[in-house]
């Protein structure tokens, strides 16, 4: 007997803007800066790729590129896509006071 394998797409999950929001939070507090671009690329995908390009002004095949795990998006990339995700990049201190 075979057992059939099906793929996880953490994307087709993401189905409010609270869900990215949180989802890329703990991809910031938990993981590394390719853990991030990961987890950006898929709130993009759950988002739509074409409504997050328009809304960003960067080209869809330059989304495609910059957030590929190859991809070494430049900060301004990644700052207009979370804008167009509905949040935004902030400064806090990273050591307890």
């Amino acid at each position: 007997m075979s057992e059939e394998i099906t793929s996880f797409d953490v994307a087709s999950y993401l189905k409010t803007d609270e869900d990215i929001r949180i989802f890329l939070k703990e991809a910031v507090e938990t993981g590394t800066t390719a853990d991030f671009i990961h987890a950006l690329n898929t709130a993009v995908r759950a988002k739509g790729m074409s409504e997050v390009a328009k809304k960003s002004g960067v080209t869809r095949a330059s989304l495609y590129k910059s957030l590929s795990e190859t991809g070494n998006p430049r900060f301004d990339t990644i700052n207009k896509v979370c804008l167009a995700l509905g949040v935004k990049l902030s400064i806090e201190d990273a050591l307890p006071t």
